[in-house]
């Protein structure tokens, strides 16, 4: 039976090809799809895929992981146009039954000349899967959502590699980013942490808040060394409007 990493791989690349077939690896009956602008069931990803195709769409994986019944990706999308994305599906008998994603603008390279997709590829450490899973979970509760930033130093290493569009590397720059305030409050504020994924040195962080007051999805990658945050990816998403979207199951 293919992994659910092979799964996703032959889900996603019907972008590409537009071709319906690919969708029949959702398991219609029982399909969750947290896509707002999406409709529900292996349909909507016929139509959606088949729409998408018409742009002669590029799909190019970076990083793909597994995570029990979960597989979650770090891709790049040429829709006319460079996105990064982040891509999440849960598998039950070898079928997806559950989506989400975090897509957003190609930007960069940032002031310290990384993209955002470029760095660490490398799968390693996997007998420390839930050390660094707590860890991430650790970060995003009680720096991300608590605002604790004195942890910064014993969560992250001083010299980050950072791949957020508009930082540079190192700390200090992080911490400055999580200080800046917008009409008085925190410019960027997490809510709560939905999921952590995590496999081997590689966690990912589903969370939720706001940016400059707007209702955003922020989605955060992390690799780990020693103990420490070493590398971190991201995408930001601005959540439509209710009025908007195509189900009625959340962005999370």
């Amino acid at each position: 039976m293919p992994s659910n990493k092979d799964l996703l791989k032959t889900l996603l690349k019907g972008i590409e090809t537009g071709d319906p077939g690919a969708a029949a690896v959702v398991n219609e009956a029982k399909y969750i799809q947290h896509n707002p602008q999406t409709h529900e069931g292996s349909e909507g990803l016929a139509e959606l895929f088949k729409r998408l195709s018409k742009t002669n769409p590029r799909v190019n994986f970076v990083r793909v992981f597994e995570d029990g019944n979960f597989a979650f990706a770090h891709n790049e999308y040429d829709f006319s146009g460079l996105r990064v994305a982040f891509e999440v599906f849960r598998f039950e008998d070898g079928q997806a039954v559950e989506h989400w994603d975090n897509i957003q603008p190609m930007k960069g390279p940032n002031p310290s000349g990384r993209g955002m997709l470029d760095g660490t590829t490398e799968i390693s450490d996997l007998a420390g899967t839930e050390i660094n899973r707590g860890m991430a979970q650790r970060f995003a509760e009680q720096v991300l959502v608590d605002g604790k930033l004195d942890l910064l130093d014993t969560l992250v290493d001083e010299n980050l590699v950072q791949h957020d569009p508009d930082l540079t590397d190192g700390v200090s720059s992080l911490r400055a980013a999580l200080e800046e305030v917008h009409d008085g409050a925190p410019k960027i504020r997490h809510d709560k942490v939905h999921r952590v994924l995590a496999e081997g040195n590689f966690a990912l962080c589903m969370c939720e808040g706001r940016k400059a007051d707007v209702h955003t999805s922020f989605y955060h990658l992390f690799r780990f060394q020693d103990g420490l945050i070493v590398e971190h990816w991201n995408t930001i998403e601005a959540i439509a409007p209710r009025s908007e979207w195509k189900n009625d199951n959340g962005k999370f």
